[in-house]
């Protein structure tokens, strides 16, 4: 998958993620658009690491992800994340247990365990969209990061390298973020800037740390990757939601 290519399946992901969150009854459209990222993680994650067994670590990653946006939905009260460490821990059991009921001589075991939970923990971000989502700022807060993702992941499609690429992505999230937030309610334009930079920084790092791979011809690979970013975005929403908006 080349570059705007990917650029242009994150965009449409980030917008998806947006026009989740305003559909009713709030949150379990995002939740089911959270699940639906953690799937798109999953399916590719292996052949985005080249790592062995890639059915069992397709298996994991998926049912550690929607098991995190299914706990998160499910919480009652706050904070809505409480649960979300026992997932992880849970995973990282569930990990080893895949590598013993391997039946290949388990090669490059170390790599395979810990490119699996690196899967489960890029794929339980996509539950901070829903945790955002039961936040005070709610669907604004959702919508502000996610708009000002879709337009640094387009960005990002621009023919620019390196550091560049991330300053130029980071410059036109926090504008991008400040304008919805100055026209959305329960969110500020301060906090918009905020959501706006976080969104920027990560989907500028992501395609800073992508471009450095070796390139992967299968579209599952590049599927992954686009979706990468919209995952890891969720959680980070959620910390600036409490930090900057509380």
């Amino acid at each position: 998958m080349s570059v705007s290519t990917r650029a242009v399946t994150t965009a449409a992901l980030a917008a998806a993620v947006a026009a989740a969150s305003y559909v009713q009854p709030r949150p379990l459209p995002l939740a089911a658009a959270a699940v639906a990222l953690v799937v798109l993680v999953a399916l590719g994650w292996p052949s985005l690491l080249r790592l062995p067994a890639p059915g069992s670590t397709r298996l994991v990653v998926a049912l550690c992800g929607i098991g995190g946006a299914a706990v998160v939905y499910l919480t009652p009260g706050e904070p809505v994340l409480r649960h979300l460490p026992v997932v992880l821990a849970g995973a990282v059991v569930l990990a080893f247990v895949a590598q013993m009921l391997r039946r290949d001589g388990r090669p490059q075991l170390t790599e395979s365990v810990s490119g699996t939970v690196a899967g489960v923990v890029a794929a339980l971000g996509a539950a901070g969209w829903v945790a955002a989502a039961r936040s005070d700022a709610g669907a604004a807060l959702v919508v502000t990061s996610a708009v000002a993702l879709a337009v640094a992941a387009a960005v990002s499609a621009l023919p620019l390298r390196g550091w560049v690429a991330l300053g130029v992505s980071a410059v036109a999230a926090v504008l991008v973020g400040g304008g919805a937030a100055t026209l959305l309610p329960n969110i500020d334009t301060v906090s918009g800037l905020w959501s706006g930079l976080v969104a920027g920084l990560a989907v500028g790092a992501l395609h800073l740390l992508l471009e450095r791979l070796p390139k992967r011809r299968a579209r599952l690979a590049g599927l992954s990757a686009a979706t990468l970013p919209v995952v890891v975005c969720g959680v980070l929403v959620f910390v600036v939601g409490r930090m900057v908006i509380l």
